[in-house]
């Protein structure tokens, strides 16, 4: 029905154009203006029978083709719109997920900060151990020290006494009678 519309509205373009050519001439040629317009109907219908299906594809195609890039950018505008709900959600919770992460981050420091000061009054006892250690074997070498020395100077002081006191008969008879009781004993 659109295709004789066309060719309706081609053909009343024509005889108007051609009225207004034969009103210049004075008297109307009836027969040339149907021979022109047979003429005409008969070029349309040979555009339109190789043409047509071609510009009616060409149209329609067109047609779809803005219908689907309409339709795509409906998808995208959606999506985008998506999207910046999306970016906007993640904006406002963006206060929410640094205090969250400040609270991890503090937490995790605290909890190093108690393994630290832990493991730092271990290793106090263990230093105030070995000292304790040390203090202790160096306490009992300074007194076997001690010791030695006050034996040594007490046998000193005690032969220096003996050596005064004894004369040459005294210490034989001293040694005899040592010999004498170790003997007979």
């Amino acid at each position: 029905m659109n295709k004789w519309k066309t060719v309706g509205v081609a053909a009343a373009l024509v005889l108007l154009s051609a009225s207004a050519a034969f009103a210049s001439d004075g008297a109307p040629r009836w027969g040339d203006f149907g021979w022109r317009v047979l003429n005409l109907i008969i070029f349309v219908a040979i555009l339109w029978k190789f043409i047509g299906k071609l510009a009616v594809n060409y149209f329609t195609g067109r047609r779809k083709g803005i219908a689907q890039a309409l339709d795509d950018l409906a998808a995208r505008r959606e999506s985008a719109r998506q999207g910046l709900e999306n970016i906007e959600q993640q904006i406002a919770n963006l206060d929410a997920e640094r205090k969250a992460i400040l609270d991890e981050s503090l937490a995790q420091a605290e909890a190093g900060k108690q393994a630290i000061i832990a493991e730092a009054h271990k290793q106090a006892e263990q230093i105030l151990e070995q000292a304790r250690r040390t203090a202790e074997n160096e306490g009992r070498a300074i007194l076997q020290q001690v010791r030695a020395t006050i034996a040594d100077e007490i046998v000193d002081a005690a032969e220096k006494v003996l050596v005064s006191k004894l004369d040459a008969a005294k210490h034989d008879k001293l040694i005899t009678n040592s010999l004498t009781k170790v003997v007979l004993n």
